[in-house]
C-alpha cells in the first residue's frame, strides 16, 4: 500500500509498484530535504546576497509569548501586512517589552481567537492530549493523512507516455507560495511533469524559498484581479492535468477557481489543495505557517520536553512545510495513476497540521535534530546547475527509481520571467 492513511473515498487504497518500478529513498538524504534551502551554495556571493534577501518582517510581533493564564502564544509575522495587523491588534509598537506586556495581559485562547478573527497568523501552544481532544482535532484526525475525494465519473485519461520518464506530458498548473505548496510541483517536475508556478507581482514571497523550490519550473505573473489574467488561467485549466493551490478555504473561490469551478472547466482534472487547518470545520479559512502546525499539535510541546525545557520549542527544520508539500506529490501521484486507469476528477486535500498529527504519533522519542549530518553527505546529495544565480549547488530528489531518472533539467526562473504558457 502506498502509505498508512492516504485514501480515496468511497475506494480501496492502491499500490503504485507498477507505475515508478522499484524505488527506494535514501533517509539520511530526506532527512537533509527537510531543511533543503539551508543547503543551496551559490557560488556567486552578490547573487546569494539577493536570493537570501527576506522581506519578512525583522520584529518584535514574532515568536512566543506568555499570557495572563500562564499560556504561549506564538506570533508568526509573516509578510509586512501581518506584522502590522497583529501590532495594531495589540495596541503598541513594535518593542519587545511593549508587546510582552499587551501579550501579558490577555487569556491565550481569547488573544488566539481574535487574531483569527483578523485574519492573522497566530496560536497558542498545546499539549498533543489537548489537541487530540479538541473538535477541531478530531475533526482532522477522522480525515486521511492524504485525503483523495473523486468528485466525478469522467472517462479514463491515460498517461501521455510521450517521454521516458512517468509524468512526462503531464502538466501541473501551480499557484502555491512559500513551500509547502511549490515543493509539490517541484516533486512531480522531479519525475517529469511540465510545471507552470503563477503568481502575480503584489504578492510578497521569499527570495531564498523561491529558488529552493523553483526547480524544474516556468514562473509566469497572472494577477487574477484582472479579467484577462483569469481568461489566461481558464485556457491554462484547460490544458492542464493537476492544478494545485496553496491558500485556505475561500481565497481561490473569490477568484472563481475554487475546486467545483476548476474541475467544471476541465473534467478529470486532479486539484490539490494544501492548507493550515484542514478543509472542514471553522479553521479550514484560518492562515497558517509552518510553524504554526507544530505549535497548535503539541510537537513544540514535545520538543521542548525532549529538550528538558518547559517552554515550547520549535523543530530546527520545516518538517511539516516539506513533508506535507512531498504528501500532496502522493496524492497528486495516486489520483492521476486511477484516473488513467478508472476515470474521474480528483481533490486531493493535505493540511501542515494533519502532517504533524501523522508526524508526532509516527513517535518523536527524542528531540528532533537536523545537524546530524556531516558535509560529507550534503555534498554525496547535491548536485550543481547554471541558474539566473550564477552556478548554484542543490539537493536533489532523495528518491531513485530503477526505470527512469528523478531530478530537473530546468533551473529555477526568477519570478515573472516567463510567459504563461506550458513548454
Amino acid at each position: 500500500p502506498l502509505l498508512p492513511g492516504i485514501n480515496v473515498t468511497g475506494k480501496v487504497s492502491f499500490s503504485m509498484a507498477m507505475f515508478l518500478g522499484e524505488r527506494s529513498v535514501a533517509s539520511r538524504h530526506a532527512k537533509l530535504s527537510l531543511i533543503s534551502f539551508a543547503h543551496l551554495r551559490f557560488h556567486d556571493a552578490q547573487r546569494a546576497l539577493d536570493a537570501r534577501s527576506a522581506p519578512e518582517e525583522r520584529t518584535a510581533a514574532a515568536g512566543f509569548y506568555a499570557t495572563r493564564d500562564d499560556r504561549h502564544i506564538y506570533l508568526h509575522p509573516g509578510f509586512a501586512h501581518n506584522t502590522r495587523g497583529l501590532l495594531r491588534l495589540l495596541g503598541c509598537d513594535d518593542s519587545r517589552e511593549q508587546v510582552t506586556r499587551q501579550v501579558r495581559a490577555l487569556d491565550g485562547s481569547d488573544l488566539e481567537q481574535a487574531i483569527a478573527d483578523a485574519g492573522l497568523c497566530g496560536a497558542m501552544v498545546r499539549t498533543p492530549e489537548e489537541w487530540d481532544n479538541s473538535t477541531v482535532g478530531k475533526q482532522l484526525a477522522a480525515r486521511p493523512v492524504v485525503d483523495i475525494v473523486q468528485l466525478d465519473d469522467s472517462p479514463p485519461r491515460p498517461f501521455p507516455r510521450n517521454g521516458d520518464r512517468p509524468l512526462s506530458g503531464i502538466r501541473v498548473l501551480d499557484l502555491t507560495r512559500v513551500l509547502a505548496g511549490p515543493t509539490c510541483a517541484r516533486t512531480l517536475a522531479s519525475y517529469g511533469a511540465s510545471a507552470l508556478r503563477i503568481g502575480a507581482g503584489h504578492l510578497p514571497t521569499i527570495p531564498l524559498f523561491t529558488v529552493d523550490t523553483g526547480f524544474g519550473k516556468r514562473c509566469c505573473h497572472l494577477d487574477l484581479r484582472e479579467q484577462e489574467a483569469a481568461r489566461t488561467l481558464n485556457a491554462l485549466i484547460g490544458e492542464a492535468d493537476v492544478f494545485s493551490q496553496g491558500y485556505r478555504t475561500g481565497v481561490m473561490e473569490r477568484h472563481g477557481f475554487g475546486v467545483s469551478n476548476v474541475v467544471a472547466r476541465n473534467p478529470g482534472i486532479v486539484y490539490v489543495s494544501i492548507n493550515c487547518y484542514g478543509h472542514e470545520g471553522d479553521w479550514r479559512i484560518r492562515p497558517g505557517w509552518e510553524q504554526l502546525a507544530p505549535v497548535v499539535t503539541g510537537m513544540t510541546t514535545v520538543q521542548g520536553a525532549h529538550l528538558g525545557s518547559d517552554e515550547p520549542t520549535l523543530l530546527p527544520a520545516a518538517l511539516n512545510d516539506y513533508t506535507t508539500g512531498y504528501l500532496a506529490a502522493l496524492g497528486a501521484l495516486a489520483a492521476l495513476k486511477r484516473r488513467a486507469t478508472h476515470g474521474g476528477s480528483y481533490w486531493v486535500r493535505v493540511s501542515l497540521a494533519r502532517t504533524a498529527v501523522w508526524a508526532r504519533q509516527l513517535g518523536l522519542r527524542r528531540a528532533v535534530n537536523v545537524k546530524q549530518v556531516t558535509p560529507g553527505e550534503i555534498r554525496a546529495a547535491s548536485a550543481t546547475m547554471n541558474t539566473a544565480w550564477g552556478l548554484l549547488d542543490y539537493l536533489r530528489p532523495a528518491v531513485t527509481l530503477s526505470s527512469s531518472q528523478v531530478g530537473w533539467d530546468r533551473p529555477p526562473s526568477p519570478l515573472g520571467a516567463d510567459s504563461p504558457h506550458f513548454e
